[in-house]
C-alpha cells in the first residue's frame, strides 16, 4: 500500500513516488523546492500516458552511447535523482565507466553528505562531492562549484533532472550534455545534446538495460547509434504528443 492507497489504485504509481520524495526530504536527501520541480513533471507526464515513447527509446540508445564513447562520463546528482532511482545511477555508472557526483542548486554541505552516503549504500564505490573551488561561469546557483576530478574535467556530463543555467554553461565550454526531462520546451531540454523526454523513473531503468546490452559493442557500432539521434526531431515529437495529449484532456 501506499499512504492507505490500495496498489490497483489507477495513481498508485504516481502517489508511491510522491511518498518517497516526501520521506526523502524528511531525512535531508532532497529539499522542499524539489518536490515544486517533481509535481511540475508530474502534469507533463501524465499528458505523456505515464508511458516511455519511441522518441525517449531512441533518445535512450544515443545517450547510453555517447556516455560509452566519452572519455570522461560523469554523472550528475541531485537530490531528486538520487531519491528515485539511486541504485540505477550507481549502475549506470559502472556500466559506462563513468564517475558520480553531487551537484545541487540549494547546495549545502550536510545534504551533499547524505546523498553521498545513500548512493554509496546501493553500491557506489566513489561519490565526488563540489570541491569549493573549481566553478563554471556562468551560472550563479549552488550549482556553479563543481569538482575537478569531476564534472571540471568531463567531455559528457549526464544531468537528470536538471536545470538549464548549467546546462547551457556546460555546453557553452564544449561539453556533452546528456538529460533526462519531461518537457521538451524546457532549457535544459533544447539545450542539451540529448535530451531523454521520459520519466527518470522509467528512463533510468531502460538506460541500465540498453548499457548492457551495448557495453559490448565496438566503437563504430556505438557512433552508429548515437547519428540515429535528431534532436529537434525528437523534441518536435515530444511536443506533439504533448499538445496532442492537452487538446483530448
Amino acid at each position: 500500500m501506499s499512504g492507505g492507497v490500495e496498489a490497483d489504485h489507477p495513481r498508485y504509481e504516481s502517489l508511491r513516488i510522491r511518498e518517497v520524495l516526501v520521506a526523502s526530504v524528511a531525512s535531508g536527501l532532497t529539499s522542499q523546492h524539489g518536490l515544486i520541480a517533481h509535481g511540475r513533471g508530474e502534469a507533463l507526464d501524465y499528458l505523456l500516458g505515464e508511458r516511455t515513447h519511441d522518441f525517449a527509446r531512441l533518445a535512450i540508445r544515443s545517450a547510453v552511447a555517447m556516455l560509452l564513447l566519452a572519455r570522461r562520463p560523469v554523472i550528475s546528482v541531485n537530490g531528486n535523482a538520487a531519491a528515485l532511482v539511486p541504485g540505477e545511477l550507481v549502475e549506470l555508472s559502472e556500466l559506462v565507466g563513468a564517475v558520480l557526483e553531487v551537484n545541487l542548486f540549494h547546495s549545502g554541505s550536510e545534504r551533499e553528505r547524505r546523498i553521498s552516503e545513500h548512493l554509496m549504500a546501493h553500491g557506489a564505490r566513489e561519490v565526488l562531492l563540489p570541491d569549493g573551488e573549481t566553478v563554471l561561469e556562468g551560472i550563479a546557483s549552488g550549482r556553479r562549484i563543481v569538482n575537478a576530478r569531476g564534472i571540471g574535467s568531463a567531455d559528457v556530463v549526464f544531468v537528470p533532472l536538471e536545470d538549464g543555467d548549467r546546462c547551457a554553461a556546460l555546453r557553452a565550454i564544449g561539453i556533452d550534455v546528456v538529460a533526462v526531462d519531461l518537457n521538451p520546451l524546457s532549457r535544459t531540454s533544447r539545450s542539451s545534446t540529448i535530451a531523454v523526454v521520459d520519466n527518470v523513473v522509467r528512463a533510468l531503468p531502460l538506460m541500465v538495460s540498453v548499457g548492457k546490452a551495448l557495453s559490448g559493442r565496438d566503437r563504430e557500432e556505438l557512433r552508429g547509434e548515437l547519428a540515429a539521434y535528431d534532436h529537434a526531431a525528437a523534441l518536435q515529437d515530444a511536443e506533439r504528443e504533448l499538445r496532442s495529449s492537452a487538446g483530448q484532456a
